[in-house]
């Protein structure tokens, strides 16, 4: 189930904030500039095209944000590369567009660095997350990852992160503590 949690980022022990309520959740990230939405689940079997089933809504991301290139990730706890996968994304980086993920299936942690906050957003099935261009942020899949998401990108060739160099997501819950 969703959860956010708002720290201070000089205090990762005492959440501020810790709720599962999606009004609240939308309230508070969009207060950031982050979009968040929950959206109705839909059938799927071994079978179906992802992208088939959630056309309408894909539509609709499309013509409000401009993205050109869609796709569908799944990553599994028998993936090969699960660790380097988990690696890439646990430091602090930004992205020269925005970071548009709809949860299908699993879940994930995306942590966002805005002033001083730090927003631990544990996002499942259901969930739509798009951190804007710039954000400083990270993304934790867990150590068993289990997800499907649909991922949206103005740019065809993806997106590229840039490190910050900072510390901080070390200091901060991963996906375990967060989805206890």
């Amino acid at each position: 189930m969703s959860r956010l949690q708002v720290f201070a980022d000089a205090d990762a022990s005492t959440p501020l904030l810790d709720t599962r309520d999606g009004t609240a959740i939308a309230a508070a990230l969009g207060a950031v500039g982050v979009q968040f939405e929950r959206w109705p689940l839909k059938p799927l079997d071994a079978d179906s095209d992802i992208l088939a089933v959630y056309a309408d809504e894909v539509a609709r991301l499309t013509a409000q944000g401009g993205y050109r290139a869609i796709d569908v990730a799944r990553i599994a706890p028998d993936h090969p590369e699960r660790a380097a996968l988990r690696g890439k994304f646990l430091s602090e980086h930004t992205h020269g567009e925005d970071e548009v993920r709809f949860f299908v299936e699993g879940e994930g942690l995306f942590t966002l660095h805005h002033e001083d906050r730090v927003f631990n957003m544990l996002c499942s099935a259901g969930d739509l997350i798009s951190v804007p261009a710039g954000m400083r942020h990270w993304f934790d899949m867990g150590a068993s990852p289990r997800f499907t998401a649909i991922r949206l990108f103005v740019n065809p060739d993806g997106w590229i992160a840039q490190f910050t160099g900072s510390d901080i997501a070390e200091r901060f819950p991963r996906l375990e503590p967060a989805s206890a």
